[in-house]
């Protein structure tokens, strides 16, 4: 099996062991039912090590002195997961660990953020709005492995010198969702680095050379829409233009209804068109970063998947 970055877990009083796959890091971190809890975390030697230790040498460089929120669903499955259920699964996953990722924020000079809609032939949540992102890969920063798969994911090439660099939130993600929708396949870490770029969402756009294989279609988020997803509140525009990837990477503007954005996973059958619960997550961080002191979202309000 080629190596891997995994997440490991730390004290003070303990040497970094690593997680196992049925583990939720969540629950294990905030020590009870509670679904957010502040961590620092590191990336060493190719191991992810999460703690709650606050001295410098245990967190990484662009996170906050307070430790950055790591947050599950209210219905993770690694919450919910009975013992027999956990037995159903196939040893050589359950002897496994928890894998990392990093999904990119970019945020334009005038305070647009870039999503991406996953490709319908994607096996791991198809049709699904997040930000670009993927797997660290070993020897790689956090930074590093975001840059990677934002140039491979959208034509986007950026170095650390052109951004602004900050970690927002670190989302617990299980594949599926939910136990209505099967038993757990994937088990991940995605830590939300936000991006400031010197650009408008104009100038990056002429610059978006986006991989049809993984990518169907970009959208330059404003503020005023992302609050409209996340509130539920009425919202002044019907539909908003995205540029979808045709198959030779062109991008043609078409509209799509905002009702979109609002959706959530169904229970059960087939899965919808929607923004990730993990990237509502993030954008509500985003927001705040925005407007410091402003009320945050809470994932809780999503009463699916």
């Amino acid at each position: 099996m080629s190596l891997r970055v995994l997440v490991h877990v730390a004290s003070e009083r303990s040497s970094p062991y690593r997680v196992p796959f049925l583990q939720s890091l969540v629950g294990l971190m905030a020590g009870g039912t509670d679904d957010e809890v502040k961590v620092n975390f590191r990336l060493e030697q190719n191991q992810f090590i999460l703690s709650k230790d606050q001295r410098p040498e245990t967190r990484d460089q662009y996170q906050r002195p307070e430790g950055v929120p790591l947050r599950r669903a209210p219905f993770c499955p690694m919450k919910r997961l009975s013992v027999t259920e956990a037995a159903s699964i196939p040893l050589d996953m359950t002897q496994g660990g928890v894998d990392v990722g990093v999904a990119i924020l970019l945020q334009s000079s005038n305070q647009r953020l870039l999503l991406t809609r996953r490709a319908k032939t994607l096996r791991i949540f198809p049709n699904v709005w997040v930000p670009p992102g993927g797997h660290i890969e070993p020897d790689e920063t956090v930074l590093e492995a975001g840059l990677r798969e934002l140039e491979e994911e959208t034509g986007l090439s950026l170095v650390p010198e052109q951004v602004q660099t900050q970690t927002l939130g670190l989302w617990e993600s299980v594949f599926p969702a939910a136990l209505s929708r099967g038993l757990p396949q994937r088990h991940h870490i995605v830590v939300y680095v936000l991006l400031k770029t010197r650009k408008d969402h104009e100038e990056l756009q002429e610059e978006l050379r986006p991989s049809a294989v993984e990518v169907s279609a970009c959208l330059w988020a404003d503020p005023g829409l992302i609050r409209t997803v996340l509130s539920q509140e009425d919202c002044n525009q019907d539909s908003v233009w995205v540029s979808e990837v045709s198959a030779d990477g062109s991008l043609t503007e078409v509209l799509v209804p905002v009702s979109v954005f609002r959706n959530s996973a169904p229970d059960h059958g087939p899965d919808l068109e929607r923004i990730s619960t993990g990237t509502k997550f993030a954008l509500g961080l985003w927001l705040q970063d925005l407007n410091p002191g402003g009320r945050p979202w809470n994932c809780s309000q999503e009463s699916t998947k």
